[in-house]
């Protein structure tokens, strides 16, 4: 591995602020799973595990905000410590790529080297990475390329869908360029803001807005199984290809997946204290609740809800009582663990959904905190969260003021193979 005190400073930014319109339905290609993950979650891994990338920021549509926290659920949380806040793109890719150098300048110290990569290019190998910041420091503006093997011909329009042959260039000087492309980090965001004040926006990639801007740009050799997802066709052989990698415990998107709908309960006695936590938020109280860590009762009921859809025992299984490393802990980690448990199956979180039985606090005011807080935690977008309250007309220990309790349900869809799996060792467990 690279010693980063010795070696100029690298970023990458990723463009994934795209449509993907021609790939159909309603949900960017960037998004979509393949091999069980999201395409921008295996673009950002392959980057962030390169040992000479130190900062990667992610441009992202305005609206995309959830499909995004998505994607970094299923990111590895080490890997993950590389990205910065993803900033909004523009209208075009050029804006989209000027806004994430922008972002650069302002967060983390200005890089040397900044690579640009597009969102829906998951194949990025390593030996790639490499090449791309070698001719990068070397050259100061490098794009990697491949040899074409059909022959080009430059044609003018003279009818719609009909053009005349105007030249046809010799193949061996012909190159389809691809990403990452690596430039001077100063050289590369001058040459962004001298376009946008002349008001040059067609620019298709920064190796043509780099040539315009009087750099002298190089290719290096690229990677022909480097692949841009565009047509659905794209997509399907991407899930094949991640699929069949060795040692992926996620499965294909193309895999059958079966639902399944689990429940959870949880309840503590009041003490002594000025304040409960629900939904992983403080709330103030006239007491607090007995328990061996943070007693939040509705985090407790969402955690045995979801291990519930793996059958994956309860919350004591996974973090017994009688282990003083959680006393007082806070409850965020213990639902954190049980998505991991989840998505490590293949599965995805459809929906949760809560229910707090108190008389006293009431969550009005903070179910949105509640919700978001929830979201965060375990992933998935606020609206896939659902958190009411009521009380139990004074029956009861609830009715009597005596505690508090919350009741959860999950909805998951799990792959058919796991399923099954769980299917086969109940039997056998039945045998025995």
């Amino acid at each position: 591995m690279s010693d980063p005190a010795a070696r100029p400073r690298t970023a990458a930014v990723v463009v994934a602020a795209g449509k993907g319109l021609r790939i159909g339905g309603d949900l960017p290609k960037q998004y979509r799973r393949v091999g069980g993950r999201a395409v921008l979650t295996r673009t950002l891994a392959a980057l962030a595990q390169h040992p000479d990338i130190d900062r990667i920021q992610p441009v992202i549509a305005p609206d995309a905000a959830d499909f995004y926290r998505e994607c970094l659920a299923d990111l590895d949380i080490d890997l993950g410590k590389k990205l910065s806040e993803p900033v909004e793109g523009g209208a075009t890719r050029q804006q989209s790529v000027r806004a994430g150098l922008e972002a650069l300048a302002v967060t983390g110290g200005v890089p040397d080297l900044v690579l640009v990569h597009d969102a829906a290019r998951p194949h990025v190998a390593t030996d790639l990475i490499d090449r791309a910041i070698r001719a990068g420091r070397e050259h100061g503006a490098a794009v990697p390329g491949v040899a074409v093997s059909d022959t080009i011909k430059l044609v003018e329009p003279i009818a719609p869908g009909i053009g005349r042959v105007h030249e046809t260039p010799a193949r061996e000087a012909l190159r389809a360029v691809q990403t990452p492309q690596a430039f001077g980090y100063a050289a590369l965001i001058a040459a962004h803001r001298r376009a946008a004040d002349e008001g040059r926006d067609g620019f298709t990639d920064d190796g043509a807005l780099a040539e315009w801007a009087g750099l002298q740009v190089v290719v290096f050799e690229g990677d022909a199984a480097n692949r841009k997802i565009t047509q659905p066709s794209d997509l399907i052989e991407a899930d094949r290809s991640f699929s069949q990698g060795a040692g992926d415990v996620s499965v294909s998107a193309m895999t059958t997946l079966v639902s399944r709908l689990a429940t959870g309960f949880d309840v503590h006695k009041f003490g002594p204290g000025d304040h409960v936590w629900l939904g992983g938020v403080k709330i103030p109280a006239d007491r607090g609740v007995i328990a061996h860590s943070d007693g939040d009762v509705v985090l407790h009921a969402l955690t045995d809800a979801l291990l519930g859809t793996i059958a994956d025992g309860d919350i004591g299984t996974h973090f017994p009582p009688s282990d003083e490393q959680w006393r007082g802990a806070a409850s965020d980690q213990f639902l954190a663990h049980a998505v991991q448990l989840v998505r490590a199956k293949g599965g995805k979180i459809d929906h949760l959904d809560i229910t707090v039985l108190a008389e006293a606090p009431r969550i009005g005011k903070h179910r949105d905190a509640i919700r978001a807080r929830i979201a965060d935690i375990a992933g998935v977008p606020i609206a896939c969260v659902s958190i009411k309250a009521t009380t139990t007309e004074t029956l009861g220990f609830v009715g009597r003021a005596e505690g508090l309790a919350a009741q959860a349900a999950a909805s998951v869809r799990l792959p058919e193979i796991c399923a099954e799996l769980d299917a086969e060792a109940e039997q056998a467990a039945r045998q025995s």
